[in-house]
C-alpha cells in the first residue's frame, strides 16, 4: 500500500484530475527511498510527505510520530517550491480537512512553509476564493488557520502604502490595483485607513446599526472624498481579463466598495443620489453593458446602492431610481427600484411619471440653457447645447480649452463633473420622451409647459417634437406671450387650456399625406428631432401577415450577430433570450425574446446558427431569426395564452414591436458586412442588395427631400433601391439598406470601410446622429462624386475602368 492508496477514495478525483502527481517517485519513497539533491525529487518528496498525513476515508486526529517527523523535516527544509507544487499541497490539505482530519497544525505545516517561499501575488492566487466544488468550501481547515493566513497574506512594512492596501483588498482586478496604486497614499492616510479597514468588514446583506454607528465616528472629509472618487470609478468600471478568466470585480474588491455604498446612507450631499444610481446601473446590467435578466455584473453592489437610495428617500432620489428602471432588466433589482419609487409616490401623492417630471435636475442652467461661472478672471460657460464647456478669456474671446488662470480653480472641476451628469441626464430624457411616444402618455397642458417646454434640460428636446391635442390638431411648441402654444404645419397656432390633455404625435395615427407634410416642414425649418418621430418607420399589417394570421414572418430568416442583436433588444425592453451550444436535448439552442407593451406581449424566436467548435461550445455567435407572435399579456404566473390574430393587435403596438426587430436586424445582420461571412454568401447578397426594409424606405424619403439641396445634386439620383452617383471615373449605386456599393457597368462590388472617425456629410440630417446609415450613405456619395480626388489606395485600385 502506498500514499496514493491511502488517500480518501471519496476524493480520488483530486488525485486523478486536479493534481499532477509524480507517481514513479512516490513508489520509490513508499519503498523507503530518499530523495537526491535534484530539485524535482525534493519537491516530489515534499508532496509525498503531505500525502502521508492521510488517515483514510474516516479521518482522525492522531498521526504516527514517524509521519510527524517527516512532515517537520520537509517543512523546515530548503525546498524550491513552485506555484503548482504549493497549490497541490494546499489542495491535499483542504481535501483531508474536509474528510474529518482534524490536526490542522500538522495538515497545513508544509503548505504554510511552501507558500511562505512565494511572492505575495502568488500567495493571493493560491489562497483566493476556491471554486464551489473545491473541498476548501466544506472543510474547517482554513477557518482554523485564520491567524496564520493573515500572517502570510499581509505584506511587510517595506512595501509601503501599496502593500498595506493590497493586504486588505488584494489585486484581483483593475480597480483593486488602482486602489493600491494611485489611491494608496490617500487610503492609508491616518484619517482614512481605519475607515478602509471597516469597509472591508461589509460582509452582511445590509449594514447593521452598530456598523453604521462606527462609520459615523470614523468618517472624515478625506474619507468622503476618496469614497466619492472610487465609487465614481466603479460607476464606469468594466470587465477585465484576469488569470482565472473575465472578471468584473474580485470578491475582496467588492467588500470595501459595498462598505462605501453603505456609508452613503450617512452622507448628506447632493451628489450622492446620482452617484448611487450610476453604480446601481453599471453593476446591475449584464456583461459588457447589456441589460440582460439572466446575469448582472454584481447584484450585491447594485442592491447596496438601491438600498441606500431607498433609505435616503425624498424627491432627490427619483431621477436616479427612474434611470435604474429604464436601464436594468434584473427582476429583483427592478422590483427594488419600483418599491423605492412607490415609497416616494406615497409620500408625495403623485404618480411615478409625475415624480420624474418634477425632479429632472436643471444643473443651474438658465432659461437659455447656459450657466456661467467666473474663475481666475475668466468666464466658464456650461452650454446645454452639446453639451459642452466653453471659456471666455480675460479679453472676452471664446476659446475651446481652459485658460491657464482657470485650470486650478475648484469651479472648473465642479463644472466638469456637472457636464458628465448633464450628458447622462440628456440621454435619459431622450429615452424617457421616446417611451412617452410609444406608450402614448397623456399629461395636462399646464404640466407640459412647466416641466417640459420650460425646463432647461428637457425643453430643447420637447420643443423639437410634435404634440397632439384630443381634437387631432398637432404642432410644435412655440412661445406665445408668457406661455406656449402649438404651431401646426400651416402656421396656425393653438394655445390649449391649462387642463387640456396632450400627448406626443405618432405617425401611425396620421395619414401618409400628413406625415409627408410634417417631414417637409421639419426639413424646411431645420428642426433636428432628439429621436425619430416624423421620420419614424411605420409597420402596417401586410397581406402576407393577414394570411399567416397569428404570426409575422417579416423578419424571419435573417442571420444576425447574436450578441449585438440581443444587446439592442435588451436596451429596448426585450428579455428572456439566451441561446447557445448547451443542453440541446432541452432546447438550449433555441429561444425567444419577449417584450410587453400596452397589455400585449410579442415573442420573437431565434435559434443557433453558428459552429459549436468556433463558439467554444458556449454562447452562440450567430443566430437565425424566426417568426414574431403576439399574445395578450397576463399577470405573472398565469397560464400561457395562445397566439392572437395579428388583426387584433393595435396598429401602434404592432408597429413599435416590429420596429424593434428591424433595428436589431439593422444592427446585427451579417448582410451588413463588407464581405460575406463563410456560409452566408447568398444571404449577404440578398440583404446587401435586395428589397428595402422600412428603415431603408424612410431613408429613401429623406434623400428624395435632401438631394435637391446638396452641392452634388446634379451628380446623384434615386433609382429604386439605390442612390446612383455619377463620378468622373465610373458610376456607382449605393444600396439604401446596407450602404454597399456596386459599380457600373458590370455591377462590380466596391468595398469602402468607413473609419471610426469618418467625416460627416456637409448637410443637415433630420434625425440620425453621426455614424448612422444615412450619414454613411451620404458620406460615400460625396466621396464618389469626386472620385478622381480619392487617394486611398485600398479604394483606387478597385476603380480601374472596365
Amino acid at each position: 500500500m502506498g500514499v496514493l492508496d491511502d488517500f480518501p477514495r471519496s476524493h480520488s478525483y483530486m488525485i486523478d484530475h486536479h493534481l499532477r502527481m509524480p507517481r514513479d517517485l512516490f513508489a520509490r519513497y513508499d519503498a523507503g527511498g530518499r530523495p537526491g539533491a535534484d530539485e524535482a525529487g525534493l519537491r516530489a518528496y515534499g508532496i509525498w510527505a503531505q500525502l502521508r498525513l492521510s488517515l483514510g476515508d474516516t479521518g482522525g486526529h492522531a498521526h504516527p510520530e514517524e509521519v510527524r517527523r517527516v512532515v517537520r523535516e520537509v517543512a523546515d527544509g530548503d525546498i524550491p517550491w513552485t506555484v503548482e507544487d504549493t497549490r497541490a499541497l494546499w489542495d491535499i490539505a483542504d481535501t483531508l480537512s474536509s474528510c474529518g482530519h482534524t490536526d490542522h497544525a500538522e495538515l497545513y505545516r508544509i503548505p504554510l512553509a511552501a507558500i511562505a517561499t512565494l511572492g505575495h501575488p502568488e500567495r493571493r492566487r493560491i489562497l483566493g476564493d476556491p471554486p464551489p466544488w473545491h473541498p476548501a468550501r466544506r472543510g474547517p481547515g482554513r477557518a482554523a488557520l485564520r491567524k496564520e493566513l493573515k500572517r502570510v497574506l499581509t505584506e511587510p512594512p517595506e512595501h509601503g502604502a501599496a502593500g498595506v492596501v493590497r493586504s486588505l483588498v488584494w489585486d484581483g482586478d483593475p480597480l483593486a490595483r488602482a486602489m493600491a496604486g494611485r489611491y494608496a497614499d490617500r487610503l492609508t492616510h491616518p484619517a482614512v485607513l481605519p475607515l478602509l479597514k471597516h469597509w472591508c468588514k461589509a460582509t452582511a446583506n445590509r449594514p447593521s446599526e452598530p456598523w453604521l454607528a462606527k462609520v459615523r465616528t470614523l468618517l472624515t472629509d478625506e474619507g468622503v472624498a476618496v469614497l466619492r472618487d472610487l465609487l465614481s470609478r466603479l460607476a464606469t468600471h468594466r470587465e477585465s481579463r484576469e488569470p482565472d478568466g473575465r472578471v468584473f470585480l474580485a470578491r475582496r474588491t467588492a467588500l470595501p466598495l459595498r462598505g462605501m455604498l453603505w456609508t452613503c446612507e450617512v452622507i448628506d450631499a447632493p451628489w450622492v443620489p446620482t452617484l448611487l444610481g450610476d453604480v446601481a446601473i453599471n453593476c446591475g446590467i449584464g456583461r459588457n453593458g447589456t441589460g440582460g435578466t439572466a446575469v448582472c455584473r454584481d447584484e450585491r453592489l447594485a442592491n447596496a446602492a438601491l438600498n441606500a437610495l431607498a433609505k435616503r428617500g425624498g424627491l432627490d432620489t427619483v431621477g436616479a431610481l427612474a434611470r435604474v428602471r429604464a436601464r436594468v432588466r434584473r427582476p429583483a433589482l427592478l422590483a427594488k427600484a419600483s418599491h423605492a419609487l412607490d415609497a416616494v409616490v406615497a409620500q408625495e401623492g403623485l404618480s411615478h411619471e409625475q415624480l420624474v417630471d418634477r425632479t429632472v435636475p436643471a444643473f443651474g442652467l438658465g432659461p437659455d440653457g447656459v450657466r456661467e461661472e467666473r474663475a481666475g478672471g475668466c468666464v466658464v460657460r456650461l452650454d446645454g447645447d452639446g453639451p459642452v464647456l466653453r471659456f471666455v478669456n480675460a479679453s472676452g474671446r471664446v476659446v475651446k480649452s481652459a485658460p491657464r488662470a482657470v485650470r486650478e480653480e475648484p469651479v472648473l472641476a465642479e463644472l466638469k463633473a456637472t457636464l458628465k451628469d448633464l450628458r447622462r441626464t440628456q440621454a435619459a430624457e431622450r429615452l424617457r420622451l421616446e417611451q412617452m411616444l410609444i406608450v402614448q402618455r397623456e399629461l395636462p397642458w399646464q404640466e407640459a409647459e412647466r416641466y417640459f417646454f420650460d425646463h432647461p434640460v428637457t425643453g430643447p428636446c420637447t420643443r423639437a417634437l410634435i404634440w397632439r391635442l384630443p381634437d387631432g390638431f398637432a404642432g410644435l411648441p412655440v412661445r406665445s406671450g408668457d406661455g406656449w402654444a402649438l404651431a401646426g404645419v400651416s402656421g396656425a397656432a393653438v394655445r390649449p387650456d391649462a387642463a387640456t390633455p396632450i400627448r406626443l404625435w405618432h405617425p401611425v395615427q396620421e395619414s401618409a399625406e400628413g406625415v409627408g407634410d410634417w417631414r417637409g416642414h421639419l426639413l424646411e425649418r431645420g428642426v433636428r428631432q432628439p429621436f425619430k418621430q416624423a421620420f419614424r418607420e411605420v409597420y402596417l399589417l401586410t397581406p402576407a401577415e393577414e394570411r399567416t394570421r397569428t404570426h409575422s414572418d417579416r423578419f424571419t430568416g435573417h442571420f444576425v450577430r447574436y450578441g449585438q442583436a440581443k444587446a439592442l433588444l435588451e436596451q429596448r425592453g426585450w428579455s428572456g433570450l439566451s441561446i447557445g451550444h448547451w443542453d440541446y436535448e432541452c432546447g438550449g439552442d433555441i429561444g425567444a425574446a419577449v417584450k410587453t407593451l400596452a397589455g400585449w406581449q410579442a415573442s420573437w424566436g431565434m435559434h443557433v446558427a453558428s459552429d459549436p467548435e468556433q463558439d467554444g461550445w458556449g454562447t452562440a455567435s450567430c443566430a437565425a431569426t424566426e417568426a414574431i407572435r403576439f399574445r395578450h399579456a397576463g399577470p405573472p404566473g398565469d397560464a400561457p395564452l395562445t397566439d392572437v390574430p395579428l388583426t387584433d393587435v393595435p396598429p401602434l403596438v404592432f408597429s413599435e414591436l416590429l420596429r424593434d426587430a428591424d433595428l436589431a436586424v439593422g444592427v446585427g445582420s451579417y448582410g451588413l458586412d463588407q464581405r460575406p461571412a463563410a456560409g452566408h454568401d447568398r444571404y449577404w447578397r440578398t440583404y446587401g442588395f435586395g428589397e428595402l426594409n422600412e428603415a431603408a424606405r424612410t431613408r429613401h424619403d429623406v434623400l428624395a427631400r435632401l438631394l435637391p439641396r446638396l452641392k452634388i445634386a446634379d451628380r446623384v439620383e434615386l433609382t429604386g433601391r439605390f442612390l446612383r452617383v455619377r463620378g468622373r471615373l465610373r458610376a456607382y449605386r449605393i444600396h439604401l439598406g446596407s450602404g454597399n456599393i456596386l459599380m457600373e457597368p458590370n455591377d462590380a462590388y466596391l468595398c469602402i470601410v468607413p473609419g471610426p472617425g469618418h467625416a460627416a456629410p456637409p448637410v443637415f440630417l433630420p434625425f440620425e446622429e453621426d455614424g448612422g446609415m444615412l450619414s454613411v450613405i451620404l458620406s460615400k456619395a460625396f466621396l464618389l462624386a469626386d472620385d478622381t480626388a480619392i487617394s486611398d489606395p485600398s479604394i483606387t485600385r478597385q476603380l480601374a475602368p472596365v
